[in-house]
């Protein structure tokens, strides 16, 4: 994946993924399964307005996207619906990263 110069954003992610591992582990004997979820771009408000007063990066950030384009707030919401389910009663301590191929390059 490309650097990207934002350390403590990425540490900031580096660290959610680890307390859902560990949280994980340490809540499994209880019952209860911890997950996280990792969005890349979404078009929420906050994006649209940095797209509508930046539009250069709106073409730049679509290119590094194999599916070539942003996440719609519903393909992160299904996600999400789906780790809430009993379908994922037996997934725990997992990172699901929802961005369209960014991450595999």
């Amino acid at each position: 994946n490309r650097p990207q110069p934002q350390a403590h954003y990425n540490a900031s992610k580096a660290g959610v993924i680890m307390l859902t591992k560990s949280l994980a582990a340490e809540w499994a004997k209880y019952g209860v399964n911890v997950n996280c979820v990792s969005p890349g771009y979404t078009l929420t408000p906050l994006v649209e307005n940095l797209l509508r007063s930046q539009p250069e990066y709106a073409d730049q950030w679509r290119s590094l996207i194999p599916l070539g384009r942003f996440a719609e707030p519903a393909d992160v919401v299904g996600a999400v619906i789906f780790l809430a389910s009993r379908a994922a009663d037996y997934i725990t301590g997992h990172d699901l990263v929802i961005d369209g191929g960014y991450t595999i390059w």
